[in-house]
């Protein structure tokens, strides 16, 4: 079963590739057949197996030697790994298969944001709908929790643009950012969408200053807050009870 998860998980990584390189660009996902960005060859079935194609060909197109982005093997492991560990964690149950489609479109949003600083509307306004069926009728947060945490995610970011642009003259949250955080409100709840948007800023602010310090980046420049959101996401779905239940045992120490 471990196997099968794993290349099951492998496979749709593949597929999450296509989807990265393909949104931002507006391409269809079907159409053409998989090519090679650089010559435009069409890839060979066997040139398209998940990690070991990439392994065989040495990271290089077969055709024009031009190199593979070390992103497709780590995309695709990081799905296989992912998935076993969903599996493992929730079981073989109905909320399982919407974590792997909830894990799919987190993994994909942080590789596009930090390609393209831009998140896809495709990824998250669906997304959002999904959230809010999926709590009302799989997930825990049920009904009112997934509204709340919608709202309550979209709403602070939305505030937060809004008085970034009035108070600073600049744009302080894109609407990519708004819809990603209303898309985690809806799928985790309200509680969760708070912990993740702790989270996010914590370990933005951290990697903020540490890419300050060893890069020369200056606050001005744009830092892509996606990837962020992801890891407080992540994080929230896997570990957040345990969170919660740490820190309100603080109180009674």
């Amino acid at each position: 079963m471990s196997v099968t998860i794993f290349i099951f998980g492998l496979i749709i990584g593949s597929f999450v590739n296509v989807c990265i390189y393909r949104l931002p660009r507006d391409e269809s996902l079907v159409f053409p057949a998989s090519h090679c960005p650089h010559c435009k060859t069409d890839i060979r079935a066997w040139q398209n197996i998940p990690v070991l194609s990439f392994l065989a060909l040495r990271g290089k197109c077969g055709t024009c030697k031009n190199p593979i982005p070390w992103r497709y093997p780590l995309v695709e492991l990081l799905h296989g790994f992912g998935f076993l560990f969903i599996f493992y964690e929730f079981g073989p149950t109905p909320q399982t298969l919407i974590y792997l489609l909830f894990f799919a479109s987190l993994i994909a949003v942080i590789f596009i944001d930090l390609s393209h600083q831009i998140i896809p509307d495709v990824i998250t306004l669906p997304g959002i709908v999904i959230g809010v069926i999926a709590a009302t009728t799989i997930l825990p947060p049920g009904l009112r929790n997934s509204l709340i945490g919608l709202f309550l995610g979209g709403g602070l970011f939305y505030l937060v643009a809004i008085l970034s642009v009035a108070l600073l003259k600049k744009e302080g949250m894109g609407g990519g950012d708004i819809k990603l955080i209303a898309m985690i409100g809806a799928f985790l709840g309200w509680q969760a969408v708070l912990l993740t948007i702790f989270l996010a800023a914590l370990s933005g602010s951290v990697i903020g200053i540490l890419m300050i310090v060893t890069k020369g980046r200056s606050r001005a420049d744009m830092i892509p807050f996606g990837p962020y959101l992801v890891f407080g996401a992540l994080t929230s779905l896997f570990w957040g009870k345990n969170i919660f239940q740490w820190y309100f045992s603080l109180g009674r120490v």
